[in-house]
Parts: structure tokens; C-alpha cells; sequence
């Protein structure tokens, strides 16, 4: 009976995260989007679809800045991905890979002038979160009379993710902003949408901008070539020539997209708001 119990609690906190929704305001908030890029190939094609839907009218304005190389404890190799960044993003993310004490920067200065300018911050914890802490505590050093916890809001949708961050920067961050922990974005009928999928999608089909569909063919070409290369995870749908973006649930939650279900829905509402 107690595992029946723990069960219907499961359930209820699920269904409890799935009803919240974010108050984010697309005239003045800030985005900061970070990838863990270790040692799953997921989040390249996670970059596609957050390319993807800023590109929709409805999403084109948002302030925001990507961070690739946010990972955290985990062992096994980086999964670099530059051109699909600069494609993705142009000049609007920095390299913590590559570049730790310049993007460290580039994410405080963004976050402390977007605070001062009245904004919420809005992080779509697409990996661990020991960069978060490192950067937290920076801004909660020059901005001491902020209440960060009201201001920031990060966003997390995996166990092992959670996991996979050092225990003291994850304990940090759950007592130094907002945390929001969603349900898990591999599969459906949880609370958060599934975009993870071994359907082969032809994206073609669903009319997306040609700059967008270019960035997804170099995301699919990347995740086939990283994919369990050199003892890097492997990844079953990619294996299978479908899809995996379920780190983008994160930015769905922020954006109020929670009820698209599948990658299938995803793709079906990109096709009904992509520019003519």
C-alpha cells in the first residue's frame, strides 16, 4: 500500500508542476540559455529547436544569450558544436568550454544590466547547474540589495541532471533563486511536452524558415557523427534517426507552450507561426 501511496504523491506533485506556469514577460525579460553539450548529443538538437522558435513571430523579440560547455560533474567527452552555435545564435552566446572566465563575464554583465534595467531572469537549465552557481554568486556579490530569488528563475526538467551537478552549487541555487523543477521532457503524458521521439520527422514538410531548416540539417549531421563516438553516450532515438530536444520543455514552460505534447505538435505549431 505505501508504494501505491508514494505512487499517487508522485503523480499529484507532477500533475501540481504541470499546472504553474511562468509569469515571463517577452517585453522585458532575459533568456539564458545553457547547454551542457556532456557527453549526450541531445542538446544539439535542442539548439535547433530553440533557434526554431525564436525565429516565430510570436517569440522573435525575446532578449536572450546561449552558453555552450555548462556542464557539471559528469564524466566523458564535450560534444563541440561552434558553427551550430553561430548559426543558432550569431554573436549571442560565449564559450564556457572553451573560454570559462570571458563567458563567466559576458553572462554576469548581461544578467546584473538586465536586472538593473527591471527585467526577470529566466534560465533554461539545459544540463547541470554548477555554472549557474559560480555566476549566482557573483551577481549576488555586486547586486546585494537584489532579491534573487524573486529575479531569477532556473528552470530544470532532469533527475540526472540534478545528479550530475556538485551537491553544494545545486543546494546553492535552490536556496539563492527560484528553482522550478519540471516533469521530464523524454517522454509524454507527464506535464511536460515529449521531444523525444524515434519517429523520423521530414521537417520539410512543415514549411520552417530555410535558414531554420538549415541549422536543424547541421544539427542532425553533428548529432549522427557525436553520437557514442569515442565513448560519448548513446543516444537510442538519434541512434534510430528520430529526435531528441528535451531540454527545450524548459523553454516551453517559460514561454507558456506546455501544452504541446509531442515533437510532432512542436513542429506543427512552428509551422503555423513561422514568417511568411
Amino acid at each position: 500500500m505505501k508504494y501505491v501511496y508514494a505512487f499517487v504523491l508522485l503523480l499529484m506533485s507532477c500533475s501540481i508542476l504541470a499546472a504553474e506556469k511562468s509569469d515571463f514577460n517577452i517585453e522585458k525579460d532575459f533568456v539564458l540559455l545553457q547547454f551542457d553539450s556532456k557527453t549526450d548529443v541531445d542538446d544539439l538538437h535542442t539548439i535547433a529547436a530553440v533557434a526554431t522558435l525564436f525565429s516565430l513571430q510570436p517569440f522573435e523579440s525575446i532578449r536572450y544569450r546561449a552558453v555552450a560547455g555548462t556542464y557539471g560533474d559528469q564524466e566523458g567527452l564535450y560534444v563541440p558544436s561552434p558553427k551550430l552555435f553561430d548559426m543558432a545564435f550569431s554573436d549571442n552566446w560565449s564559450d564556457y568550454h572553451n573560454q570559462p572566465d570571458a563567458a563567466l563575464s559576458d553572462v554576469v554583465t548581461a544578467v546584473v544590466s538586465h536586472l538593473d534595467s527591471g527585467a526577470n531572469i529566466w534560465v533554461v537549465e539545459a544540463g547541470q547547474s554548477n555554472f549557474t552557481a559560480r555566476w549566482v554568486k557573483e551577481v549576488a556579490n555586486v547586486r546585494s540589495d537584489v532579491d534573487l530569488a524573486e529575479r531569477i528563475h532556473v528552470v530544470q526538467h532532469s533527475d540526472w541532471n540534478e545528479q550530475q551537478t556538485n551537491p553544494k552549487d545545486l543546494a546553492y541555487v535552490k536556496a539563492t533563486v527560484n528553482y522550478q523543477r519540471i516533469p521530464d521532457g523524454n517522454a509524454t503524458g507527464n506535464g511536460s511536452p515529449g521531444f523525444k521521439t524515434f519517429d523520423i520527422l521530414t521537417l520539410s514538410r512543415y514549411a520552417l524558415a530555410p535558414n531554420v531548416l538549415k541549422i536543424w540539417e547541421r544539427a542532425v549531421i553533428l548529432g549522427d557523427h557525436y553520437n557514442g563516438l569515442d565513448g560519448r553516450y548513446e543516444n537510442d532515438a538519434v541512434l534510430a534517426q528520430g529526435l531528441d530536444f528535451s531540454d527545450t520543455v524548459e523553454l516551453c514552460w517559460i514561454l507558456g507552450l506546455n501544452d504541446l505534447s509531442d515533437a510532432k505538435e512542436f513542429f506543427e505549431y512552428a509551422r503555423k507561426n513561422t514568417k511568411p
